[in-house]
């Protein structure tokens, strides 16, 4: 049976109280990295916070000693591009089940995150839904994208799912775990009314609990996906910002007709 989630449900499952710290006393570096399941270079980037009184700006951290590395023994050095603060991999695959590490060494400080991909969870279709009479009433008609996917009842699941729009990426994070759809075959509404001529192309990622933790209480605190000078729950070490991620990645993509 499909399982349609509500959007009161899925508020509730993302409280989480945060205390923002908005001018620290000396820059924290920022981390975030992905690796996925899908063909790399994968990319980590660093910067630098700055007070909540100057511009928001977050300079770059180059010449930083970079690695990722797997549970196989598989160790990869990741090359400075030409964007400062922007680090690539170069051989280095991901593929779900594999653990891996993530070290930053930068101004005499050592810094490290793991995140295990998670298997696959098969993104089935990207689905319509319409609604009459808009967000206040009336003839005005607009559609939801939903989701649809079956999750798995052994384990417990996390997902993100980004949104682009007319290829324009949209920066709400949206992230659920499966708390309260365990094992159902769902219906994923993202909260983004579209109108008929809309693109809209989702990607579905499996993520694992620490970039989960991470991305909804920076997403509680933002309201965006740009990372902010707070201090949300990461999963990297020596109290750096941002967060480090193994997930896998599918993408379905449709167009709203009447």
């Amino acid at each position: 049976m499909l399982v349609a989630i509500s959007y009161w449900l899925l508020a509730a499952s993302c409280q989480k109280v945060i205390n923002i710290d908005l001018n620290s006393a000396s820059p924290v570096i920022v981390i975030v990295g992905n690796i996925s399941d899908q063909p790399g270079p994968y990319v980590v980037t660093l910067n630098q916070t700055v007070n909540f009184s100057l511009p928001n700006t977050f300079p770059p951290v180059d010449g930083a000693f970079v690695t990722i590395s797997d549970n196989t023994g598989i160790v990869d050095t990741l090359f400075e591009t030409a964007t400062p603060g922007t680090y690539h991999t170069k051989k280095i695959m991901g593929i779900p089940g594999r653990t891996y590490t993530l070290t930053v060494i930068s101004n005499g400080q050592t810094y490290t995150s793991a995140s295990t991909m998670p298997q696959l969870v098969t993104f089935d279709t990207l689905v319509v839904q319409q609604h009459i009479g808009g967000f206040r009433g009336g003839n005005d008609t607009s559609y939801t994208p939903n989701v649809v996917f079956q999750d798995p009842a052994a384990v417990a699941n996390y997902y993100r799912f980004i949104e682009t729009v007319n290829d324009t990426l949209q920066t709400n994070i949206d992230c659920i775990d499966d708390q309260y759809f365990n094992g159902k075959y769902i219906a994923y509404p993202i909260r983004h009314r579209l109108n008929v001529g809309d693109s809209v192309k989702i990607e579905m990622q499996c993520i694992d609990k620490g970039a989960y933790t991470y991305l909804t209480t920076v997403g509680e605190a933002s309201g965006s996906t740009n990372v902010t000078p707070a201090n949300p729950v990461s999963n990297i070490s020596n109290n750096a910002l941002g967060y480090f991620s193994a997930h896998t990645s599918q993408y379905r993509a449709t167009q709203i007709k009447r």
